[in-house]
């Protein structure tokens, strides 16, 4: 009788990674580190004088441009190929990045924000298909580590840069943003390969959405995603102004937000060699209660050491439902719809962008304990919905 095959490691699959994911994520990494403007943009248009509403509209904005992003990123990930669509992406994002930096009044700043989450999550479907096309099933959750290790390794050092750009001159943040785009998309056009493509003619009329909508588990995980995707535009809007309410500073903020890369930095790698070996909707349902109440640990949380406690808790359940939520839709999508699923996973990401933020900020206008409990319970939501997921096998 044969013995069974051994389970992967993460050394094995780390020696066995391809070159072409590598170059990937040195440039995710690049670009990533640069990624100044949005974690930034409520404290630029408060200190204009703006309300705090206004400044949710602005980030919301971002993620109305995010909304089309993902749709239209999984069409050309998998018509124009994934280079093409990462350089397209990074050029227009350093584009239009400038020109919101000259944007003065609110009818300019909310288009231009659009316009800048519409270019620079543009990349994403296609980066995440360039994963599943050149990596092999029982290497994606260390592949997807990896790339969440280049995307927290520039989060680690990044806001906190950016957070001393900040408190000198805010069109720093806009500049440096922009020019870390543009290495990114010449990182992609001189080393990345096409990666799949496919042809209109190769599918009939309408099958991606009829594959996606007849996906009932992937639908349930999409609901799932959206609730935890809820909890992490928080960090980008009323968290940074709980801190500032707190009575502290943007350096601490930054510095609250590169402690969640660093932990995942030195931690996330490690703990995707055990979640890698169990059932994934499991691992990300956990995930979701660890990300629920992180947030809601703000509650009593007023303090730097405090707020450093929850940003462990749902850095913790971050670490544990990414990566493998990841690799469950590389696995679940068909091979030619691969950059479509992965558009519609991070749509979801987008809606919550516009959602999150408008809400969010809403709330804790009229009482900031609100917003904490309403996480908690989006975290006991998430975990509910990817459970029930877990029944449906794929069709």
């Amino acid at each position: 009788m044969s013995e069974a095959p051994p389970h992967p490691t993460l050394r094995g699959n780390l020696r066995a990674m391809p070159r072409t994911a590598w170059i990937l994520f040195a440039g995710t990494f690049v670009n990533r580190f640069g990624t100044f403007v949005l974690p930034f943009l409520v404290l630029y248009m408060t200190d204009r004088g703006y309300s705090k509403l206004e400044a949710g509209l602005a980030v919301a904005a971002y993620g109305m441009g995010g909304v089309g992003a993902m749709t239209l990123g999984g069409l050309l990930a998998d018509r124009m190929g994934r280079r093409n669509s990462i350089a397209l992406s990074m050029f227009s994002g350093a584009a239009f990045t400038l020109a919101l930096s000259q944007a003065r009044t609110l009818p300019l700043i909310l288009p231009f924000a659009a316009l800048v989450g519409m270019s620079a999550e543009l990349y994403r479907p296609a980066s995440s298909a360039l994963i599943a096309d050149v990596v092999s099933e029982e290497q994606r959750v260390t592949a997807f580590a990896l790339y969440r290790f280049a995307i927290n390794l520039g989060w680690a050092f990044g806001p906190a840069l950016g957070g001393v750009m900040a408190h000198r001159s805010f069109f720093l943040l806009f500049a440096a943003d922009a020019a870390t785009s543009g290495a990114f998309g010449l990182i992609a056009l001189s080393s990345l390969p096409h990666g799949v493509r496919s042809s209109r003619d190769e599918e009939r009329r309408g099958e991606a959405a009829r594959a996606l909508l007849a996906d009932r588990g992937f639908l349930l995980f999409l609901g799932a995603v959206l609730a935890m995707a809820i909890l992490y535009m928080q960090a980008a809007s009323t968290f940074a102004l709980h801190v500032r309410d707190s009575g502290l500073s943007e350096e601490t903020y930054g510095l609250l937000l590169s402690l969640n890369g660093l932990i995942i930095v030195f931690a996330e790698l490690p703990l995707s060699s055990w979640t890698m070996r169990r059932r994934p909707t499991r691992i990300i349902a956990v995930g979701s209660l660890l990300l629920g109440l992180g947030y809601l640990w703000n509650v009593v949380a007023h303090s730097a050491p405090v707020l450093a406690t929850g940003v462990t808790l749902w850095t913790l359940g971050e670490m544990l439902e990414s990566p493998v939520a990841s690799a469950f839709v590389a696995g679940r999508s068909p091979r030619r719809l691969r950059g479509r699923y992965q558009g519609a996973f991070g749509a979801t990401f987008a809606v919550a962008a516009i959602i999150g933020p408008i809400v969010g900020t809403a709330v804790y206008s009229l009482s900031p304990d609100a917003v904490w409990v309403g996480c908690g319970l989006l975290g006991v939501l998430g975990a509910w919905l990817v459970t029930v997921a877990g029944r449906h096998p794929a069709p």
